[in-house]
């Protein structure tokens, strides 16, 4: 559980789009944004991680806005849940064609979004212990390369490689170039990067123990991550200046890591980084074919898919569900038209939109759960797990889930004028989120459940 969850939230966040963020906001913006989307994210797992270990179930996100708040809230979470992940897949492909120009720059984007996509289809038609287990293997490559990573780069900061200190000049000259609204446009990338935490919530109802490994999972992963990211950003700032136009996502070929290793005199392990980061790329975009699968098969069971999505193979693969699931995936062919930079800046903030706005709806669900349980009489000592800070923690989330929502305005200014296409890339999930909401609750007559009414035993 824990290596598949690390699994999903460590790829192109970190190793691509990071190097896009202190390009941005400049090296003290890109760690400030990912340390607020960071602590962010800590109380959404706290929160997450109290209603799991309680109710675990396959549905998660959606089930529990269904049974705190309303039912109409779970139906629409549960659909963006699925979008949000399938759009992922895109933003990966788009990310895996960027890196294969590294070694064959002139070849066709679309060659290598078809042949990945065909890849993570056929990884998903395995079983899950298939699944599971290659998840296990991809992870465990890129935690190695991080930390490795880490060490060369420290070494080269204090003088020990190479036998030339670079020191932190990059990093305190001009931490802040852009100001603080830069680093307000550069959460979505932030919350990008920390997007796949929430899949233990999805892995809960299949785990064994849950009111035992789920907690442990959460404090593990949480505190991994944030050293990951906080600590690659640092020294990405302290090696590359954020003015280098190698760093801006919108044109990059190579990834900052790959950078890094190529300026160490590395230029063999340059090569084999890349394949790492491209092994870890299909591994996220893996993780979110698996994600989206299970969540549009969850929708069907329950009735608020068409029902031909949940149906099994032999294998116990919902086969029909991948199949759709997989022709969102279809959109990374549009860099064939657009530019494969473009194309993946526009995926990344569709796909962080969609992400905030899971977040926010499980702060939203924690925080009726929480008083619901209250209301109802029941005893806080009985929580397998109890989530610290209530009920500042999900406020806090809920509020900077706001912030980063109204935020992505200002990304799409530039030089006075207004990127319409990033507006609506960026915007695109909302609409879609509302639509969804009010169309189930006029069709269903749905209001928002009072505390007596949250259904809190997890057997109805």
């Amino acid at each position: 559980m824990t290596m598949i969850s690390l699994g999903g939230s460590i790829g192109t966040g970190l190793f691509l789009a990071s190097g896009g963020a202190i390009h941005s906001a400049g090296p003290g913006g890109a760690v400030l944004a990912y340390a607020l989307i960071g602590l962010m994210v800590y109380f959404l797992m706290t929160s997450l991680g109290e209603m799991a270990t309680y109710m675990p179930v396959s549905g998660t996100f959606s089930t529990y806005a269904t049974r705190f708040v309303d039912p109409s809230l779970g139906f629409a979470l549960g659909w963006n849940y699925w979008y949000n992940w399938a759009i992922t897949i895109a933003a990966e492909l788009s990310a895996a064609t960027l890196i294969m120009k590294f070694w064959f720059p002139n070849s066709p984007s679309i060659l290598w979004s078809a042949l990945f996509l065909l890849l993570m289809l056929g990884l998903n038609l395995l079983s899950v212990k298939g699944y599971g287990e290659s998840e296990y293997w991809f992870a465990m490559i890129k935690i190695i390369t991080v930390i490795i990573f880490i060490a060369i780069g420290l070494m080269m900061v204090i003088g020990i490689w190479n036998g030339m200190a670079v020191g932190v000049k990059n990093l305190t000259e001009n931490p802040f170039p852009a100001g603080f609204l830069a680093t307000i446009g550069v959460f979505m990338a932030a919350g990008f990067s920390f997007q796949g935490t929430e899949l233990i919530g999805v892995t809960a109802g299949e785990s064994e123990n849950p009111r035992e490994n789920i907690p442990r999972a959460i404090r593990s992963i949480f505190w991994r991550i944030l050293l990951f990211y906080i600590l690659a950003i640092l020294l990405i700032g302290m090696l590359i200046p954020y003015s280098s136009e190698q760093l801006a996502s919108s044109d990059i070929a190579t990834s900052p890591f790959t950078m890094i290793f190529e300026k160490a005199g590395l230029a063999v392990a340059a090569s084999i980084m890349n394949a790492v980061i491209l092994t870890s790329v299909l591994s996220a975009g893996n993780s979110g074919m698996y994600a989206s699968t299970r969540m549009l098969w969850v929708l069907a069971k329950e009735g608020k898919a068409p029902r031909f999505l949940a149906s099994l193979n032999k294998r116990g693969v919902p086969v029909a569900a991948l199949l759709v699931t997989g022709v969102l995936g279809l959109l990374a062919f549009l860099a064939s038209f657009f530019g494969d930079g473009v194309v993946y800046v526009w995926l990344l903030n569709a796909s962080g939109m969609s992400g905030f706005i899971v977040w926010l709806g499980i702060a939203i669900s924690h925080y009726r759960f929480r008083k619901a349980y209250m209301y109802q009489g029941r005893r806080l000592d009985e929580l397998a797990y109890l989530a610290k800070w209530f009920p500042f923690g999900p406020i806090l989330a809920m509020l900077l889930c706001i912030v980063v929502i109204g935020g992505q305005f200002i990304g799409a200014l530039n030089d006075g004028r207004i990127d319409w296409a990033y507006i609506i890339a960026s915007y695109i999930g909302i609409p879609l989120f509302l639509a969804i909401f009010l169309g189930h609750k006029w069709k269903h007559r749905t209001r928002m459940l009072t505390l007596a009414e949250c259904k809190l035993d997890p057997d109805h």
